[in-house]
Formats: structure tokens, C-alpha cells, sequence
């Protein structure tokens, strides 16, 4: 099987904090954003709710994505948010199945 990698846009409850990162195991990571024993950053302002994501199947092309949406104004990260997850639920449980 082929590894993925994923980019991701977790937020708070308030949705005031966009954070965007890359990873090859997104259950793993986001139990660990979940259970604050991620960085400070996400830590501090709460950041556990899985809101965005995409897979690729290079960690190149997923880093390029990361660079591209961290670029972004914020309005455009939220309407990419809209867009794909409008009521901005925690898409979390939903990666079990």
C-alpha cells in the first residue's frame, strides 16, 4: 500500500485559529492535537478540531499544498473550509469509518 500524506486545517471551538500542517499518520496526530500533546501553539489556543483536510501520495506535493494554503489570505482558508465542511464540524470521528 501506498503511504499518504496528509495536509490538514485543525481549529478551536470558536473557529478564531486556523492551524495548517502535514502529516503521514492523521488519526495519530490529531488524537495528539486532541489530548494536547502537540506543540504550544496548538496547545494554547485549543486547536482539536479537525475541520479541512486533503491525501496525496507524496510528501512533496503535500508540503507544496501546506505552503500554498499558509499563503493564503484567511478568507480564502475559510471559504475552502465552507466549502468542503460548511458547518465547520470535527471531522475526527469520521475518519473511523
Amino acid at each position: 500500500m501506498e503511504k499518504r500524506w496528509f495536509v490538514y486545517i485543525i481549529s478551536n471551538k470558536k473557529n478564531w485559529t486556523l492551524y495548517i500542517w502535514v502529516t503521514s499518520d492523521l488519526l495519530k496526530r490529531i488524537w495528539e492535537h486532541k489530548n494536547k500533546i502537540t506543540d504550544w501553539f496548538s496547545s494554547a489556543y485549543y486547536l482539536d478540531r479537525l475541520v479541512y483536510y486533503e491525501a496525496f501520495g507524496s510528501i512533496i506535493m503535500a508540503i507544496k499544498r501546506e505552503k500554498q494554503l499558509k499563503n493564503w489570505h484567511r478568507e480564502w482558508k475559510i471559504n475552502k473550509i465552507n466549502e468542503w465542511n460548511p458547518d465547520w464540524e470535527d471531522l475526527y470521528p469520521k475518519l473511523f469509518g
